[in-house]
């Protein structure tokens, strides 16, 4: 019997793992902005007072995406 390796997968797989959780801060980010469209579009006085909120929502965000490649190459083996 005769077994074969049909894929090799060589190097660290972090780079994979990192691709697959960008995908939760990529829904997150669209979320927060969609949210604030609505909520602008619903009651555009308010735009003002809860653009702040959108960026600091955003800046969670994205700095949640960074600990998550910064682990990702931490943990690398």
């Amino acid at each position: 019997m005769d077994v074969s390796v049909l894929a090799e997968v060589n190097g660290s797989t972090a780079a994979i793992g990192y691709g697959l959780a960008a995908i939760g801060p990529g829904i997150g980010v669209g979320l927060v902005f969609a949210a604030y469209i609505q909520s602008t579009a619903r009651q555009p006085e308010s735009s003002r007072m809860t653009l702040p909120y959108v960026w600091i929502g955003f800046a969670v965000i994205e700095a949640l995406a960074l600990l998550g490649i910064a682990f990702g190459f931490i943990w690398a083996k």
